[in-house]
């Protein structure tokens, strides 16, 4: 019962502060050309399993809350995440490799959404290069502080 309430929680953190992010950071986490600074907690699956749920669920609710979100994107943005956040837990034996599912993910989902749901009328690969830059300066980027940060205090934060 006990690891089920920390899991819960940790979740529930993890999703809280993934929209806060999308949320203070709202003119850059938006848009054909994006830098989602929330996506830098997609290296969380490195620590615990319940970065998972809470990337996912953060996502969801940034999307949900965004103004001019639409379905699809709120529905394949999301997934996306998920099965970033999935591969990346699956990755966690090398934090080097954690962060390459939610970007190449993305390059691949981001932009038929942009182009097909929001009209945009990018071209796929320049849109998939656009989001996928976006996403190394998040995850790689802002994802390696993340890490090196939470490497010092692991023990304390996800006992």
């Amino acid at each position: 019962m006990k690891n089920s309430i920390k899991f819960m929680t940790q979740a529930a953190m993890i999703a809280a502060i993934y929209v806060v992010l999308v949320f203070v950071f709202a003119p850059i986490s938006f848009g054909p050309v994006q830098i989602r600074v929330a996506e830098a907690l997609t290296i969380l699956p490195l620590f615990t399993p319940a970065a998972v749920p809470g990337v996912f669920i953060g996502c969801l609710i940034g999307n949900l809350l965004s103004p001019g979100m639409i379905v699809i994107d709120i529905v394949f943005g999301s997934l996306a995440t998920l099965l970033a956040a999935i591969i990346s837990y699956k990755l966690r034996d090398n934090k080097y490799l954690v962060p390459i599912p939610p970007i190449v993910i993305n390059m691949i989902v981001v932009p038929y959404v942009i182009k097909y749901g929001y009209g945009v009328p990018m071209p796929i690969l320049l849109s998939a290069l656009a989001v996928g830059a976006g996403q190394v300066i998040s995850c790689y980027g802002l994802g390696f502080i993340l890490i090196r940060v939470l490497e010092r205090y692991k023990d304390q934060i996800f006992a």
